[in-house]
């Protein structure tokens, strides 16, 4: 992989170009007694920052119901008193929340079906602008859940396909599949967290956007990562930026396919992880975080 000497102002995403840091919308309302006028006001500072690319799914929370950070999501853009043309908002489909702490899969393609329509409804959207296939279901064979994407791409339902939590064998098997609709993997990816480095070096030889998910890595229950976060935190504090900003342009630098999605739940969080765009950290600094101790 490769660094840069500075963060670009944006990165390619399947024929489009997006502001180099995402958000992850899941946060918004995935916590207990969530703020919905908070949550607008923190996509409303997204947007004003420059962020282009939001990433959410029909699964995320409350548990109450599918579709609830979808609508609220969509409400929060349609109220949004700018142009939000270049806004592409990412959903994914496949994974399935039977309780609040129950966690399943379905890669049926007429799941898939179902919930991509069902996808367009919340957003009130006539095709997504990006739809992904959340999660492996080991009782579907893959490339039958990447057909039912592909039908979904051919049908006018989707603009650009992506996946996530795959692997570089699934990544493969899906670009055979898909060819050029597939344009994104997202998957997890952080200081404390950098196995996916092969996929990021996948992505970089197929031309995929890596969408980094979980970008912080628990940092603040990282206890047993202290020397490498040591030496993010001594960055930042020399830069007099924060901790999270340094975290996500390493991230930056790591790859030209890379673009973080941060969760966020409040404007000011929002606000600092878009300022990472404009962070160049030096060679010395890269070379810093690269190793194990600060």
């Amino acid at each position: 992989m490769t660094d840069s000497a500075s963060s670009p102002r944006t990165r390619p995403l399947g024929g489009t170009r997006v502001f180099p840091v995402g958000m992850g919308a899941m946060t918004l309302t995935q916590v207990p007694g969530y703020d919905e006028a908070r949550a607008v006001r923190t996509v409303h500072a997204a947007l004003d920052a420059g962020v282009t690319l939001f990433d959410t799914a029909d699964v995320y929370g409350p548990a109450a119901g599918y579709g609830v950070n979808e609508s609220m999501l969509a409400k929060a853009v349609a109220d949004y008193p700018g142009s939000v043309d270049h806004v592409v908002v990412a959903t994914k489909g496949g994974h399935l929340r039977p309780g609040d702490q129950e966690w399943d899969t379905d890669g049926r393609p007429e799941h898939l079906r179902r919930a991509c329509e069902d996808s367009l409804r919340r957003l009130g959207l006539e095709a997504l602008p990006l739809y992904l296939h959340h999660r492996p279901d080991p009782k579907v064979p893959y490339a039958e859940t990447m057909g039912g994407l592909r039908d979904l791409y051919e049908a006018g339902l989707i603009r650009r396909a992506g996946i996530s939590n795959a692997n570089p064998e699934q990544i493969r098997l899906a670009h055979g599949i898909l060819g050029d609709a597939l344009v994104a993997v997202e998957n997890e990816y952080s200081p404390g967290f950098r196995s996916s480095e092969p996929e990021i070096a996948l992505c970089e030889e197929l031309g995929l956007a890596f969408l980094a998910w979980g970008p912080f890595g628990g940092m603040r229950q990282a206890k047993g990562l202290g020397a490498r976060y040591a030496a993010f935190e001594d960055v930042a504090r020399e830069r007099g930026v924060s901790t999270y900003q340094v975290v996500l342009a390493w991230q930056l630098h790591r790859s030209q396919v890379v673009v973080p999605i941060p969760g966020a739940s409040r404007p000011e969080s929002v606000r600092d992880s878009a300022a990472a765009a404009g962070l160049a950290l030096s060679g010395g600094e890269l070379a810093r975080l690269e190793r194990d101790e600060p």
